[in-house]
């Protein structure tokens, strides 16, 4: 990779290090305030002014417009997800364990060709500790009708554990999609039976862990066929001894938004290390993080995470969003190791140097320059990350470019994707949105708990606007979003997005977007050299003049897993000219697509299969 970047970030990593308090860690009593944000809270930018709707609604939950096009329609009780209820600790939100909330999956775990939706749930204290039973995590079959049954106990996936993260991949290659489960405590390895059931085999495979882990990420780093899993720690905690402001070494006010009292952290709380597991081939995994270079030897806090070959050459690298300090880039250097480039690519502050909550990845080419690129979510008061790829691995903050950044700064982000929501060539980009601080409601920042999500169309390759909240659609639900998944749930060639709420059921939002504008699906299939799930492989559509790209990954967003199939949106073309494909084990394959709006399957090395 180039290293062409100003050592500006560099400094201001020097200067934050030196003053990253460690109250809880090896440094007790030394209490010393960050260079920048609250000193026992998170990382974000300076107070902005409220923006409110002229009805004097906070923007957050309001700015409705009446008669707009509706682009998604909330069918979560005709679908039958309102059965699912999250739950994540106490209403007040006293401790940080109770904030960040869960993430979302979206598999076809019984291989009848349509998408399943999996459902992560939180947990409480008591039932930590025995006192009261644990909240359930739930399994909801595809019905083909537009509803969804639950299949929790008979597929044996409740989890009954915090759950915050989960990835898909079919890590055995046996054709069947697994799951792993991050939770706070240990996690999950749920094997796929082929019969509608799992079995953890966490322990036995070696990747339980314990602490409290985030959203992971699947992807074969080594190129021997087989998926490896990375795991992203967030903070140490002690259910018995939650960090408290006034008490222990923590003293009074020091965890504070805005002047009023919050609960603490994550800045100033010890963070977990980080974790690769190489997968061995016979159902066990060994944990390389050290070897590997990616064990986080920082303690940074993170989030959210995901493999992909952001520089071209064959090999999947790492990006990791940590919540309050520098993101992690991490270069393949094709030895079974990493180097970190994380601030030389640019990836680990914004354009001024700063470091943010990072919660979610994004991850797509917006631009149709051939090169994926990312997009973070962040903190109120503060905006998401577009960072554009300007190749050899070096990153551009261009978010006010593009119009993205005032938009979203009164909002506090989560889960986030690409999505051609209407089928016209270009990636639109899906943002989840809801705070952590229950008291902002009483506060007049513009800002509140339960927010809107948002959706920005891709109007040219470089600019985006954002979508009017039609009044009365999906749009227009105030939740208390956080992990979000997307993709063409009911096979008719639109993506939809599934929400994972805080202390609430779940959001189902069905894509009705209505015009003339075309699209293909691909579900690809590995060989003998791939992994069977065809994760890390990239396709290249071209329609005339204009070439899309989409890459195969497991996990980014918020906690969460999409639909692995990739999809074009094709706008007017009527058919597809050239479809190239890039398999994870090197070779390429170009396939003929015999017609559009249908959704194909290929196999490596043999072409449109019928199965």
């Amino acid at each position: 990779m180039t290293r062409s970047r100003s050592m500006l970030p560099q400094l201001f990593m020097l200067m934050f290090v030196c003053a990253l308090p460690g109250i809880a860690g090896q440094n007790a009593q030394q209490v010393v305030k960050p260079q920048s944000g609250p000193m026992g809270g998170v990382s974000t930018g300076a107070a902005h002014a409220a923006q409110k709707d002229a009805q004097s609604r906070p923007i957050t939950a309001g700015g409705f417009v009446d008669g707009a096009p509706v682009v998604f329609a909330d069918i979560t009780k005709q679908a039958g997800l309102d059965k699912f209820h999250h739950r994540s600790g106490t209403p007040e939100k006293k401790s940080i364990i109770e904030t960040p909330g869960s993430g979302v999956a979206l598999l076809d775990y019984d291989n009848d060709g349509w998408l399943d939706i999996y459902l992560l749930n939180g947990s409480t204290v008591p039932a930590l500790k025995g006192i009261e039973a644990a909240p359930r995590a739930m399994l909801f079959h595809n019905n083909h009708d537009g509803t969804f049954t639950d299949v929790t106990a008979k597929a044996g996936v409740a989890n009954e554990r915090w759950g915050f993260g989960v990835a898909v991949a079919d890590y055995d290659n046996d054709g069947w999609a697994d799951l792993y489960v991050a939770n706070y405590g240990k996690n999950r390895l749920y094997h796929n039976n082929h019969d509608g059931t799992f079995t953890d085999v966490a322990d036995k495979a070696g990747v339980m862990l314990g602490g409290w882990s985030a959203g992971p990420t699947w992807g074969d780093y080594d190129r021997d066929g087989l998926l490896d899993l990375f795991v992203p720690g967030y903070v140490k905690f002690d259910p018995d001894h939650p960090p408290v402001a006034g008490q222990g070494n923590i003293p009074p006010g020091f965890c504070k938004f805005r002047g009023i009292d919050v609960m603490c952290g994550p800045r100033g709380l010890p963070g977990e290390p980080d974790h690769l597991f190489h997968n061995n081939g016979n159902g066990t995994f060994t944990d390389v993080s050290v070897k590997a270079k990616v064990s986080d030897p920082n303690g940074y806090y993170g989030f959210a995470s995901v493999f992909v070959d952001v520089d071209d050459d064959g090999w999947v690298d790492l990006a990791v969003a940590n919540d309050s300090v520098p993101n992690y880039l991490y270069h393949n250097r094709h030895d079974g190791s990493f180097e970190d480039v994380s601030y030389l690519s640019g990836f680990a502050f914004t354009e001024d140097g700063r470091e943010q909550a990072s919660m979610g990845i994004a991850v797509g080419d917006y631009n149709r320059d051939g090169k994926i690129d990312f997009y973070i979510t962040a903190f109120s008061d503060d905006y998401n990350v577009l960072y554009r790829n300007d190749g050899d691995g070096n990153f551009s903050d261009v978010t006010y470019q593009a119009g993205l950044a005032d938009p979203t700064i009164p909002f506090l982000a989560w889960g986030d994707g690409f999505l051609d929501f209407d089928n016209d060539g270009l990636l639109d980009i899906f943002v989840a949105n809801g705070h952590v601080y229950p008291g902002v409601d009483q506060q007049d920042w513009g800002t509140t708990w339960a927010q809107r999500p948002q959706l920005f169309r891709n109007l040219d390759g470089e600019k985006f606007r954002e979508v009017p909240p039609a009044t009365g659609s999906g749009m227009a639900d105030v939740i208390t979003a956080r992990g979000a998944a997307f993709g063409d749930l009911f096979n008719d060639g639109h993506l939809d997005v599934v929400i994972n709420n805080v202390d609430s059921m779940p959001t189902l939002l069905r894509n009705v977007v209505k015009n003339d504008n075309h699209w293909i699906g691909l579900r690809l299939v590995g060989g003998p050299k791939s992994p069977r799930d065809a994760v890390g492989s990239k396709v290249f559509v071209t329609t005339g003049s204009i070439r899309q790209r989409a890459d195969i990954f497991s996990g980014g967003s918020y906690g969460s897993s999409s639909d692995q199939r990739v999809h074009f949106g094709l706008g007017a073309a009527t058919k597809v000219d050239k479809l190239d494909i890039q398999w994870p084990d090197g070779s390429k394959q170009e396939v003929a697509i015999p017609a559009v709006d249908r959704i194909f399957t290929i196999v490596e090395g043999k072409g449109i299969s019928d199965k």
